[in-house]
């Protein structure tokens, strides 16, 4: 089985037509998503319809969250929280219950799905360093869990200690834990504009990193037109 592992797709279509056209051409077989379909992109509806049709394995991501209720967006900085107000106007009831049912966390074949950490997934912590991965580690159960939430793309990995790193493809070995971030599809902030998603192939052990090229101006322009702060457009271009 080789799984296409889908993070942080905040309803950009573009991106997330390219990233699933590839996973076809990879032989994808399966797919998971880790959460955050919604927020930021000009297609929410569009995004949310794909990824429910497809009756993938979905976590929760904050973004999620907060389009479900009506409660006002905690931390987020005022692009974001406009970006919230607008979307919930863009689903329906049904779909906004549909998130709202979601899980923080889920377990999927032999390995584990989550959209911040492990150690407190609600509170929608950061992981960039190995000591917050270390956090997580504690409550892995599974060899393999999948996060997103940072937009970036790092891998860690536990064995007498715990270090981490970028990625592009390696072996998962006996013996090892590995909390392994996919980075985002629709909005990466590694400096990378390219739409980011990961292969899990399960029978040889691998996890692959890839990265596409996709249609920025248009996701840009759609943004623009739905009148959505100007800074959620040029970012995409950027990877920031």
């Amino acid at each position: 089985m080789r799984y296409a592992i889908l993070a942080d797709i905040h309803g950009n279509l573009e991106a997330l037509q390219t990233v699933l056209e590839d996973t076809r051409a990879q032989g994808c077989t399966h797919y998971v998503c880790l959460g955050d379909v919604v927020g930021y992109g000009a297609n929410p509806k569009q995004c949310l319809d794909t990824i429910r049709s497809m009756n993938m394995p979905v976590v929760k991501g904050n973004h999620d969250e907060y389009v479900s209720v009506d409660d006002d967006p905690e931390g987020f900085n005022d692009a974001a929280a406009e970006a919230v107000t607008w979307t919930r106007a863009q689903l329906s009831e049904e779909d906004r219950k549909w998130l709202r049912d979601l899980k923080y966390f889920r377990l999927v074949a032999n390995f584990s799905i989550v959209h911040a950490t492990l150690d407190a997934p609600q509170r929608w912590g950061y992981v960039f360093e190995k000591l917050e991965a270390a956090a997580s580690f504690t409550y892995q159960n599974t060899q393999v869990c999948f996060f997103g939430h940072t937009h970036v793309p790092v891998a860690f990995v536990r064995d007498t200690s715990v270090r981490g790193g970028t990625y592009s493809k390696f072996r998962v070995e006996p013996g090892k834990k590995y909390f392994v971030n996919v980075g985002s599809s629709g909005q990466p902030r590694d400096g990378n504009p390219k739409a980011a998603y990961v292969i899990y192939d399960l029978a040889q052990q691998s996890v692959e990193l890839r990265r596409l090229g996709y249609d920025i101006p248009t996701a840009q322009r759609k943004i623009r037109e739905a009148g959505l702060p100007e800074r959620l457009a040029a970012r995409l271009a950027l990877g920031r």
